[in-house]
């Protein structure tokens, strides 16, 4: 078993350090929030809190960061740097840059570390059930290491290639769920518009090419107006910005990512940044 320190207590980060101090790993909590830090307590997180974050990584051979930005990555890795064990494995959770992941892959190589990006997909249900996909870069023998340790609350866990391209790969991932969310969104609009009963076009259609997660799992809630779950509007944006700035240094073309990055902003500004992603179909109807 593997001694652990988790760094990060939100939706995410919560169940996974609980999933992993359910399966016997050592594991020492923190988050700037004391209220997080009794909340996972209560939900079985089995294992110490520390009063800071340097504390937390002290005896740590894996740091795990379920952070919430870049910035965010920055300051706490910077209160921890000279506190990290030598040889420690800093694994990112944290959807950020791929830029930042290659800095901080450098800094810990340079005191005898490693450094892994590794995003999660998922969303809070993954999370508490302890099936999220992982997507890694960096180093082949940093991950081995690792692997086995991140199972404690993954289904699938895929090394892309070096550093950085853990963070590129969860781009595509959340720029083929905004084009993904938009079309179930439209096609769920037109079936309104038209008269048609949405469950009997949907049992006609998921079944076959048009079939996917977002229509499967989203469609009744969408039909209800019901967006108070799932993956936040905010954090969307968010992620689309990164996937964007990467799209530009990278030369790709994204031109439906960027539109529908700003329907998402349509739906901020009418103070519903807090709705989760599906909520592309309220515009829609509101705009009808």
């Amino acid at each position: 078993m593997a001694t652990c320190a988790f760094l990060g207590l939100g939706v995410m980060g919560s169940p996974m350090a609980r999933h992993l101090s359910q399966k016997g790993h050592d594991v020492t909590v923190w988050n700037r929030s004391t209220k997080k830090v009794a909340a996972w307590e209560k939900s079985g997180g089995k294992g110490k809190a520390a009063a800071s974050a340097r504390e937390a990584v002290s005896d740590a051979d894996f740091v795990m960061f379920c952070l919430g930005d870049d910035p965010d990555v920055e300051a706490v890795y910077a209160d921890i740097e000279s506190d990290l064990k030598r040889g420690a494995i800093l694994i990112d959770h944290t959807t950020g840059s791929a830029a930042l992941a290659r800095k901080l892959y450098d800094r810990r190589k340079a005191r005898a570390g490693n450094f892994l990006d590794a995003p999660v997909s998922g969303g809070q249900a993954g999370a508490e059930n302890g099936q999220l996909t992982v997507m890694v870069g960096g180093d082949p023998d940093a991950f081995a290491s690792a692997e086995p340790v991140m199972r404690a609350y993954s289904k699938q866990i895929t090394l892309i290639g070096p550093s950085g391209q853990g963070q590129l790969a969860k781009s595509v991932n959340q720029i083929c769920i905004a084009g993904v969310v938009q079309g179930v969104a439209e096609g769920l609009h037109f079936a309104r518009k038209n008269g048609l009963d949405e469950a009997k076009v949907i049992e006609a259609i998921s079944a076959g090419a048009a079939q996917s997660w977002q229509m499967q799992n989203r469609w009744k809630t969408m039909v209800d107006g019901k967006f108070d779950f799932g993956f936040a509007v905010d954090w969307m944006r968010k992620d689309l910005r990164i996937a964007l700035d990467a799209a530009r240094i990278s030369g790709a073309s994204t031109p439906l990512t960027a539109l529908v990055d700003q329907f998402y902003a349509d739906v901020q500004a009418e103070g519903h940044g807090r709705w989760d992603t599906s909520s592309l179909i309220s515009r829609l109807n509101r705009k009808s």
